[in-house]
């Protein structure tokens, strides 16, 4: 047995460093030094990766969610009354009882979006972009599923909309090049989706084709792959779909449904779920 004192049994010590009784196993030399101890144990006192840089407080997800719910049931109300008038007015387009949907599921569904949304873009200047594309897309796609229409009358201010809030932020972050590249990858998911249309006619509308302008803005402004995912993550979604309603039997094998809510849904998948894509 060896005896008690300097040469004694060896404490239990942590796994994540060499402290023993306050010296490490290079010596007495640290013994003495203040913190030395502390400095080098342990593993969860370690140094912690630096705060994101698109801080998200409660504050902020509490305020899109709240937002969301109030877009959601003003977009079930205007869903459910369109074709609008001409002229179209906000009291034309609200006016009367009844939604496109279920009572509260556009405001819920919409609200829990916008804090998705929130939580992936943060305090930013590029968030009131995504919020609006959010909107716009919520629109777009309830309107395609009752009326199989994807209308001038929403996509041309949404994509008006989203170029002026999107050259906003790039002025605010010094994002010129996103800018440019966002605008380029609306050309090419137009060209690419007027292509597809033009060698498969009756598979894409030109609404669909023109819906290409907003999400390339977008999904082009997070960067080629994620342009690319977002219109891979369509084509899943519009299979995964229709796989589920043939099963289902809700239609048959020579139905066509509207491709403009896939399209949509896939960008904003892409959008709320990934990260660092450049």
């Amino acid at each position: 047995m060896l005896p008690d004192g300097d040469d004694g049994p060896r404490a239990a010590r942590c796994d994540g460093c060499a402290v023993r009784d306050g010296r490490d196993d290079r010596g007495e030399a640290d013994a003495g030094r203040p913190g030395r101890g502390a400095a080098l144990c342990h593993r969860a006192d370690r140094a912690r990766p630096p705060p994101p840089d698109r801080p998200v407080t409660g504050v902020v997800l509490a305020v899109a969610a709240v937002l969301g719910a109030a877009v959601g049931a003003l977009v079930d109300r205007a869903a459910a009354r369109f074709p609008w008038p001409r002229p179209a007015t906000v009291g034309g387009v609200l006016r009367g009882s009844g939604g496109a949907a279920p009572p509260g599921v556009l405001p819920v569904a919409t609200a829990a979006l916008f804090a998705l949304v929130a939580l992936r873009f943060g305090a930013t200047a590029e968030l009131a972009a995504w919020l609006w594309f959010a909107a716009a897309g919520v629109l777009l796609g309830v309107i395609d599923l009752r009326e199989r229409l994807l209308p001038d009358r929403v996509l041309a201010p949404a994509v008006a909309g989203s170029a002026v809030l999107l050259a906003v932020a790039a002025a605010a972050g010094d994002a010129w090049l996103d800018l440019g590249r966002a605008a380029l990858g609306a050309v090419v998911l137009f060209t690419a989706l007027l292509a597809l249309a033009l060698a498969a006619p009756g598979q894409l509308g030109m609404g669909d084709v023109k819906l290409g302008v907003l999400l390339g803005l977008h999904l082009g402004w997070l960067g080629w792959p994620a342009l690319l995912l977002g219109v891979l993550a369509a084509f899943v979604v519009q299979a995964a779909v229709s796989l589920v309603l043939l099963a289902a039997r809700r239609v048959g094998r020579r139905s066509e449904l509207p491709f403009g809510p896939a399209l949509l849904l896939g960008a904003l998948l892409t959008a709320t779920w990934t990260a660092g894509l450049a």
